[in-house]
């Protein structure tokens, strides 16, 4: 989910030294995807092994996390369920896009421009079922949890924050504090540095957190209202919102109109942009359904299994894995047998 009324939080500057002994709930998509946009060869193209399979996602889910467990920091995976109805005209207008950059990166191609190639392959990154079914094979044999979510992964991961089972939820978004997470780390890397999708540069990033609780009584709103000025500057399921309406517009007109919402939509004319009723946006949003029944499976991490997965399937550097997993057992001398002791 996207939405603008996150520009006026504010974040807190962070060291990856104060998530030790810290369980991060993982935003998996969001960072798979990340993965396949920004770890590319430079005509563009995605990491493959010998047979054509693409590796990028495996490529950035191995080297990323491992290095942070080196750190001492635990995960849990979440990864989205169905998409709600309402969502159905935001997968058409990505589906659009990424049409569109096929046609502008095969025209890059012809004309051998790697700069243009790698910028329009970029945007147009697909997860397949292969990818989130080996990843989550990967994470498994790491040795942390999986939790499939029943609809959107970031109100699966808000309700495991809220029910304690979490310290705070790993995302480039902060779309998870609509659907009520406390607490959201963002740029987390131990370069300080993030590859650009489709450019030959790097941008200088520090980790940060983002408090939830901190930030609505910054702004002197509650999370109904935070809900609906989302609405207003647009969502995943009113997408673009109400035009000119931005997110200081959207606050203003929280304030003057405090928890009458009736009013407020028909004051901007809700009606005249968006076919189904605010109350329905409203409410997929704060009942979004999430899985109770989720089970937190923990283990020991399985050498053999990676290796199996990451040399023999897909041709990774047997002895860089092996090095990479060796400095692990070095730092993780203890299986992970309960969950709890890691809050």
């Amino acid at each position: 989910m996207g939405n603008k009324i996150n520009e006026l939080f504010k974040a807190t500057p962070i060291k990856i030294d104060d998530l030790q002994n810290k369980t991060l709930v993982v935003d998996s998509y969001n960072q798979l995807y990340m993965f396949l946009s920004s770890i590319r060869q430079s005509d563009g193209g995605l990491l493959t092994d010998s047979r054509g399979n693409v590796t990028s996602h495996l490529s950035g889910l191995f080297n990323r996390f491992t290095r942070l467990m080196k750190h001492g920091v635990n995960f849990i995976f979440v990864f989205d369920g169905k998409a709600p109805a309402l969502k159905q005209k935001e997968r058409e207008r990505r589906k659009s896009i990424k049409l569109q950059a096929e046609k502008q990166y095969e025209a890059a191609k012809e004309k051998e421009n790697l700069k243009e190639m790698k910028k329009y392959a970029a945007r147009t990154s697909v997860l397949t079922k292969e990818m989130i079914d080996e990843a989550k094979k990967l994470i498994i044999a790491l040795g942390f949890p999986v939790v499939q979510a029943k609809g959107e992964g970031e109100a699966q991961a808000a309700f495991l924050l809220k029910q304690g089972k979490g310290y705070a939820l790993l995302s480039q978004d902060a779309d998870a504090f609509l659907f009520g997470a406390p607490l959201v780390i963002k740029n987390l890397t131990i370069t300080g540095k993030r590859k650009q999708p489709g450019v030959y540069s790097y941008s200088i990033v520090t980790p940060e957190k983002i408090s939830l609780t901190e930030n609505l009584s910054l702004l002197n709103i509650d999370q109904d209202q935070l809900i609906a000025a989302a609405l207003l500057t647009g969502t995943d399921y009113d997408i673009g919102g109400i035009k000119g309406i931005g997110p200081k517009k959207a606050l203003a007109l929280i304030k003057q109109h405090g928890k009458d919402f009736d009013t407020l939509f028909n004051s901007v004319k809700w009606n005249d942009y968006f076919e189904q009723p605010w109350k329905e946006v409203f409410n997929a949003i704060k009942q979004c359904e999430v899985n109770e029944q989720y089970e937190l499976s923990v283990s020991k991490l399985d050498k053999n299994a990676i290796l199996e997965l990451l040399v023999q399937e897909h041709d990774f550097n047997k002895e860089r894995v092996e090095k990479t997993l060796d400095e692990l057992n070095s730092v993780q001398q203890k299986p992970k047998e309960d969950l709890t002791k890691w809050f």
